[in-house]
């Protein structure tokens, strides 16, 4: 299935470039060039995101973005020609999706657009899994949320145990800290900080003999984490 997303912008050259790179990758787009036709639109058609410009014609973007956030979670990916840091933050605040300043690259929009996406669908219904995985020593009890080495019971907080059953049920296979996210739903994440990194390290501690040569949670330069599948000790 296609997905369908606006475009609120009054810079009709860079809409319709953005709608021809869109469209030749599977996402097709309407252009609204200022609020009024921008608002229409959107209560007209059930859009899978919003692509919205900071400055418009007939009104400011980060208000346009409380009036939708108000009673609609479309995801929103906010467009500035301005630099300044401050507004990243209050257009996040505000509710927007993500951030990205003018000029762009079409690619990474694309990129983005299609991260914020992922995160709004829903999760697939997972298969009830069983109560316990065990990696050598290692026993993680899913319901009892403990984590135990050689029958010592290792001490993790609600989150950080989280973490450690995303990387464990997905043994063997590289994640990335973005799918990592995704797959850690209705927890505060910053996308772009180091917190997986810090929670990672203190997950090491406690269940790595030697944290910092660690065995059972490896580091990929480059692409992410993995969390080894064969543990014999």
């Amino acid at each position: 299935m296609t997905d369908r997303v606006l475009i609120l912008d009054d810079d009709d050259r860079l809409a319709s470039m953005l709608r021809t790179y869109l469209a030749g990758r599977g996402v097709d787009a309407d252009h609204a060039p200022d609020v009024a036709s921008g608002l229409k639109a959107l209560a007209g058609h059930d859009y899978a995101a919003l692509i919205l410009d900071v400055m418009l014609p007939d009104g400011d973007g980060f208000d346009v973005c409380r009036a939708v956030r108000a009673d609609s979670d479309i995801p929103i990916l906010m467009l500035t020609a301005r630099g300044d840091e401050l507004d990243r933050i209050v257009g996040l605040e505000i509710g927007a999706d993500d951030y990205l300043p003018k000029p762009f690259n079409p690619r990474e929009l694309l990129a983005r657009l299609k991260a914020i996406l992922r995160r709004r669908r829903p999760a697939a219904p997972a298969p009830v899994p069983t109560d316990t995985l065990t990696f050598g020593r290692l026993e993680i009890d899913r319901s009892a949320r403990v984590v135990r080495v050689g029958g010592e019971e290792r001490r993790l907080t609600s989150h950080q145990f989280g973490l450690l059953v995303v990387l464990a049920e997905r043994a063997g296979r590289v994640l990335s800290r973005e799918q990592i996210m995704d797959a850690v739903r209705g927890e505060e994440l910053e996308a772009y900080d180091r917190s997986i990194d810090v929670h990672i390290s203190r997950i090491r501690a406690a269940i790595e003999e030697d944290p910092k040569h660690p065995r059972r949670i490896r580091t990929v330069r480059g692409a992410g984490y993995v969390f080894t599948a064969a543990q014999d000790g």
